[in-house]
């Protein structure tokens, strides 16, 4: 009986994250269109970001334990990341309300 409810608990835990990609790859391939974030890796301590609408952007950048490291808001395409050092982070980009994350790697 205690194999039959493990069981169920893990075929019902795999649909529900079968749901949640489902709806997240639509909306990250709408995003993905329309945002780029380069060079990444970076070397030189700076980086571009570009969006369809390219308006003023709320930058923050999260460590690998979740604490923001760096908050800025640009108006350009240049990130300055120089003060960050070598390692791998997440960075978020909002910009008119919508919300873009991707992994950004300093080295």
């Amino acid at each position: 009986m205690k194999l039959f409810y493990t069981l169920l608990f893990v075929v019902f835990s795999l649909a529900l994250n079968a749901q949640e990609l489902a709806q997240l790859s639509d909306n990250k391939e709408l995003a993905m269109t329309n945002f780029k974030l380069y060079p990444n890796p970076t070397f030189d301590g700076a980086v571009h970001i570009t969006t369809k609408d390219n308006a003023i952007k709320n930058i923050v950048v999260y460590d690998i334990f979740g604490g923001i490291v760096l908050q800025d808001k640009i108006s350009s395409t240049l990130l300055n990341v120089s003060k960050l050092t070598p390692g791998i982070y997440a960075l978020q980009v909002t910009e008119n309300q919508k919300v873009m994350t991707r992994k950004l790697v300093i080295k």
